[in-house]
Formats: C-alpha cells, sequence, structure tokens
C-alpha cells in the first residue's frame, strides 16, 4: 500500500511541476482544433452533414432548392426540386408523341346474331407514326389490330380523336399494316433504329395504349430478353404451322392493347413493334416485338405496291411429319434415313419448281444446303428471298436424291 501512495505523490508532484507547459500546450491544440473545424465546415455543408444550416455560397441558380421547414417533430426539414433528365426520359420524350391509338370499327351485331346497321368500335390498339410525305402520314400496325375492320380511326396524343384513317396494305403472315392519315394533323414523327444491333440486356421502352385509350401512351421499362426467338404462326387454324416468324423478346411488360407499339432503344429509337405475349398463369415477362429491319421491308412493299412482294416455287406443301408413316415407303418412296421434311402434294404447271423438274410426292430436304423439316421453314427461308433470285434445292424423288436451282418467280397476290 505504501508503494501505491509513494507512487501517487510522485506523480503529483510531477503535474505540478510541468503545470505550465501543459497549459500551453491544451493552448496550442485549441487553436488548431479550431482551424481544422473552419475549414471542414463549408465541406461539410456541401456534403449534406450539417441538416438545417445555411450555405450562402450556394449559387443564385440553386437559391430555394433548399429550404428549411419545420417538421412535425419539432425538427428541420429540407425541400429539394429535383431536375431528372436520365437517358429513359430523354428517350421516351423524344418518341411518344408519335405513338398513336387504332381505333378498330365494325357493324354491330343486333340481339338475334344479325348485323343492327350501326357501326362500332369491337377493339382498340396502338399504332406508331413513321413518316410523313407530303399530305399523308403513315402509321404502322399489327394486322390483327384492324383485321375485319370495316373504317379504322387514329387517335392522337394531341387530343384528336376519330381521324379517318386510310389502310394502305397489311400483311397477315408478318401481321403488320399500314395506315395513311391526313399529315396536317400530325405534329412528331418516330425514327427507326437498327435491331440488328441489339444486344441481350440493353434497355428496352415499350410505349402503347394498354388496355384502351385510357391508359394511352403507358411506358414501361425493361431489357431485350433475346434478339431471335421464332414463332409459330398459323393463319388459317388448321392447327398446320404456316410460317415461323422471328421476333425480339423482351420483359418490358407488354399488355392487351399494346399490340402494333412501339418498343424503343435508350437513343428513342424504334427498335421493334411490339406484337404478342405468352399470357399464362404463373408466366410474367414474356413479351414479342417484331423487329425493326424486318418490319421495314415489309412496310416499304406495302406502301409502294399495297401488299408485299414475295417470291414464290409454285408448289402446295405439306409437312412430312403430319403425313402417316405407311406412305413414306409408297409413294414417297424415302429412305429410313429420312424423316423431317417438305412433300410437294402438288406443283403448278409452268411455275418454277415444275420447270426445273420438280414433280408431285417429292420430298424437299434442303434450300441452300440448308435442312428444312418443315412448310414453315421453307416459306421463312423462301421469303427471305426476292423475285428473280435462284434457289438451290435438295429433295427426294422416288427415292433419289437430287439437287436444282430453281429461279423464283413473283407470288400471286390473292
Amino acid at each position: 500500500m505504501g508503494y501505491y501512495d509513494d507512487e501517487y505523490d510522485d506523480s503529483r508532484n510531477k503535474r505540478r511541476r510541468g503545470g505550465g507547459s501543459h497549459f500551453l500546450t491544451a493552448l496550442i491544440s485549441a487553436i488548431i482544433g479550431g482551424l481544422v473545424v473552419m475549414m471542414a465546415v463549408p465541406t461539410m455543408l456541401k456534403s449534406g452533414y450539417l441538416p438545417g444550416w445555411s450555405n450562402n455560397a450556394v449559387p443564385a441558380s440553386q437559391a430555394g432548392q433548399l429550404q428549411p421547414q419545420p417538421s412535425a417533430s419539432g425538427g428541420p426539414t429540407a425541400n429539394y426540386s429535383v431536375d431528372v433528365n436520365s437517358g429513359i426520359v430523354k428517350a421516351v420524350s423524344k418518341v411518344e408523341n408519335a405513338v398513336v391509338g387504332v381505333i378498330n370499327i365494325q357493324q354491330q351485331q343486333d340481339f338475334f346474331g344479325g348485323g343492327s346497321g350501326q357501326m362500332g368500335e369491337v377493339g382498340t390498339g396502338s399504332g406508331i407514326v413513321f413518316r410523313k410525305a407530303g399530305d399523308k402520314a403513315y402509321i404502322v400496325t399489327n394486322n390483327h389490330v384492324i383485321e375485319g375492320a370495316q373504317e379504322v380511326e387514329v387517335s392522337l396524343t394531341s387530343g384528336e380523336k376519330n381521324i379517318k384513317a386510310k389502310v394502305v396494305g397489311a400483311d397477315a403472315l408478318t401481321d403488320l399494316a399500314v395506315l395513311e392519315i391526313d399529315a396536317s394533323k400530325v405534329k412528331s414523327v418516330a425514327e427507326f433504329g437498327s435491331s440488328s444491333t441489339l444486344k441481350v440486356g440493353e434497355p428496352a421502352i415499350a410505349i402503347g395504349n394498354p388496355l384502351g385509350l385510357n391508359f394511352s401512351r403507358t411506358v414501361t421499362q425493361g431489357i431485350i430478353s433475346s434478339t431471335e426467338r421464332t414463332m409459330p404462326v398459323d393463319i388459317n387454324n388448321d392447327g398446320q404451322e404456316d410460317y415461323e416468324t422471328t421476333v425480339l423478346q423482351t420483359d418490358a411488360a407488354i399488355n392487351p392493347g399494346n399490340s402494333g407499339g412501339a418498343l424503343v432503344n435508350i437513343a428513342g429509337q424504334v427498335i421493334g413493334i411490339n406484337s404478342l405475349k405468352i399470357s399464362k398463369e404463373g408466366v410474367e415477362g414474356l413479351g414479342f416485338a417484331i423487329p425493326i429491319d424486318d418490319a421495314n421491308k415489309v412496310i416499304n412493299d406495302l406502301i409502294q405496291y399495297k401488299s408485299v412482294q414475295r417470291p414464290k416455287l409454285g408448289i402446295d406443301p405439306v409437312d412430312l411429319q403430319s403425313i402417316s408413316t405407311r406412305y413414306w415407303k409408297d409413294p414417297l418412296n424415302l429412305p429410313d434415313s429420312v424423316t423431317s421434311g417438305v412433300v410437294v402434294r402438288s406443283a403448278t404447271s409452268m411455275d418454277p419448281a415444275d420447270r426445273a423438274g420438280i414433280k408431285k410426292y417429292d420430298v424437299i430436304v434442303k434450300l441452300d444446303n440448308q435442312t428444312i423439316e418443315n412448310s414453315a421453314q421453307l416459306r421463312k427461308y423462301l421469303y427471305k428471298k426476292r423475285v428473280g433470285d435462284t434457289l438451290q434445292v435438295t429433295f427426294y424423288h422416288t427415292g433419289q436424291l437430287k439437287t436444282v436451282n430453281v429461279v423464283l418467280a413473283k407470288q400471286d397476290v390473292k
């Protein structure tokens, strides 16, 4: 215990001896600390670490953006006015006024299922104003939006409704149609981009009129989920695929009424025409759009020729897989290794296939050395060609594999 007392007394004596130096050290430390605080305050104000303090150095252009107000708890609060001008906002503002409503008008049925004589709205969709030429403005939409219409009307973003539209041309295979209206009523035209350069994961913005015109120009955002999906098309509802269409897949919400609307990239350019979605219980984020590069070819044909200019082989095709296997040996006489292809049910006399020597019961298995498994694939590949192109066709004739060159002719428009 004496040890601790001695130690205490010694330290007390030392403190007395060093009192003057301790005071000087404390004074210098206080001065330095004050200077540090003075230098740090402006930075802390700008960073928001001192709420409720005002900073007289704020530029005049920002005055009024931060105004401390008493809160319910008695402490200061701040009201901010934020100017949001993101890439998505810019993209939407660039194209949204070119997206219009499209109304399908048909004769109404009476109580007994007959025509009442009155015209009425049977459905609505979306469309995109993409061109003005002289006194005409052109709108692209889906074929199924205007299918069966006796009259078509357009509703503009300016508030003008019931604008009469003329159907320039429509194509069921690609589900596209072009409308024409008075150009004087159009103030905004969309810009087409490129779908061939799209990458999976890049932003995609859908603009349209889901569930009718009450929700006109609804904007949803997502990404490009796939740049190349294949969807079957059955035009005559006979259960056999007539065509395979290539579409863009996106998880941006696409609802009924969005059909014919714009799928837009971050630059505000149209990269696709919204067309369909998979609607099943438990399924979300599976929307599809017609790539604008594919749509462009169809659109130009519809404006220039009123129909799509497609080549023809001149055959009536049927899928081998849809034919009973007992006919594969007779009359088709196919090797056992052949299990898919397109059977020529008939070949029109003097049409390209007939001239090249392709006959009834021949089985086409390749076009330009690319395997063809069914009629939908045959049409998809054929329709990439133009009238006058030469197509190499590989087929089985009475069991023998042959290859011929066929010069394609223009398909008759029905």
